[in-house]
């Protein structure tokens, strides 16, 4: 029997997958539960599994190319006399062109059955899974490649997982050390020297003037929700937050490992829990409130686009944890390895460019999202005392962005107050 595998839809959001790898080639046999594909969803690299054991009789989509969620885009024979077969049945159609199109999947064998491909569970948290080592795809790949026996190497990745990083060490491309991890800085907290360092963005592609580059399938689902932004009849509060307190508290948890990312996000949190219509999103049924509070933070991504890992539930967690959780989101987001659970399930979004010294800014909403906070610098300002005389403190700039068909300006204006006092009178509540 034949079987066909479809481009599964990892993500609500997913309309079109891309072959970042092939795992198998044709010919090689498949084990039910193997992972054969690596596909890139809209913000992330997911294994993609097959349903049944058998043979990977053909490739329809070659890696490099897309499919639309539900195209067929490999072929599995349940035996070697049927793989020929297949490769008959693939070659008799029309080539597959260079992008698939939304067209009729090809017609599977007489008495195929449609499988759909299954998304690789999250790896937990041993390094092993079923007594095997956890493998990235692009490092399954390289170690095949180059003849690596991985079978007793210790990954430097998340969870003790083997990344490409690790191979190439082995092979004798890279000179950092297997077990040391690869790390990514997390978002550079907003600290409070005389003048706020301004962080390098990440390196563009180089490029050709003139040349145009097409998007990434990160910077097409980008697209998508910013043209669905337009829809939602959104409006801006502003409010100025001295930040003297939670400065000085950022500076004496900073050796434990608490970011000022954590700070704002459980800062944020737990204003929210006095505040639940902030927290919640329109529906055609009306308004929509969470069970939880979870705050996603934009992170860049390498290569252009952007991505909102969440921390869940960040007002029941305490801050120490929410900054490894935090390190932990940054690293597999910049590494593609975020299950789309992480990056799809915020209730409220913190948008932060005050590394890069920006003053002040608007961020969109989120389509699912009532309401979005833009985070500016915090820099020294001369202000008046309650005493009446000069001083200066340090004060940074937020800008809400409110859908205002569930958020009416009160309403943000109530939140934006109670956390200015959050923050400026009782900064210590966010380490209890």
């Amino acid at each position: 029997m034949i079987h066909e595998v479809f481009m599964p839809a990892l993500s609500s959001t997913m309309t079109e997958g891309k072959i970042v790898s092939w795992v198998k080639s044709p010919g090689d046999k498949v084990e039910k539960g193997e992972t054969v594909v690596v596909v890139e969803s809209d913000k992330a690299d997911m294994d993609v599994e097959s349903f049944y054991a058998g043979y990977l009789a053909n490739i329809i989509v070659p890696a490099g190319e897309s499919a639309p969620v539900g195209t067929a885009i490999a072929l599995v024979a349940e035996t070697e006399a049927e793989i020929a077969q297949a490769q008959t049945k693939t070659q008799s159609k029309s080539p597959t062109p260079p992008k698939a199109s939304p067209a009729s999947p090809p017609a599977p064998a007489k008495a195929a059955e449609p499988v759909a491909a299954k998304a690789a569970p999250p790896a937990d948290s041993p390094s092993k899974r079923n007594g095997r080592s956890v493998i990235s795809p692009r490092a399954r790949k390289l170690a095949k490649d180059n003849k690596v026996d991985l079978s007793n190497v210790r990954g430097s990745g998340p969870y003790g997982r083997i990344i490409a990083e690790d191979v190439e060490v082995l092979i004798g491309k890279a000179s950092s050390p297997v077990a040391a991890p690869v790390s990514t800085p997390a978002a550079t907290p907003v600290t409070t020297p005389a003048v706020t360092p301004v962080s390098t963005p990440t390196p563009a592609t180089a490029v050709t003037p003139g040349q145009v580059i097409p998007l990434t399938t990160l910077q097409n689902a980008v697209t998508r929700n910013m043209l669905a932004s337009l829809t939602i009849p959104s409006y801006r509060v502003g409010y100025t937050i001295t930040t003297d307190g939670l400065d000085k508290l950022a500076k004496q948890l900073k050796s434990k490992g608490v970011t000022m990312t954590a700070l704002l996000a459980k800062a944020v949190a737990m204003t929210l829990q006095k505040h639940p219509l902030i927290n919640a999103h329109f529906t055609e049924g009306g308004i929509n409130y969470p069970a939880g509070i979870n705050i996603a933070v934009a992170v860049s991504m390498p290569g252009g686009g952007l991505i909102t890992p969440v921390l869940a539930n960040a007002d029941q967690v305490d801050i120490y944890s929410l900054s490894r959780t935090w390190k932990d989101l940054v690293e597999r987001a910049r590494n593609k390895q975020l299950q789309p659970h992480e990056y799809t399930t915020g209730t409220f979004s913190i948008s932060n460019l005050g590394m890069f010294g920006v003053d002040r800014f608007d961020a969109i909403l989120t389509p699912g999202q009532g309401a979005i906070m833009a985070v500016g610098a915090s820099r020294p300002q001369v202000v008046a005392t309650a005493d009446g005389m000069l001083g200066v403190k340090q004060q940074m700039q937020v800008n809400l962005t409110c859908d205002h068909r569930v958020i009416y300006g009160a309403d943000a204006a109530g939140f934006l107050k109670d956390l200015a006092q959050l923050i400026e009178l009782n900064p210590q509540s966010l380490t209890m």
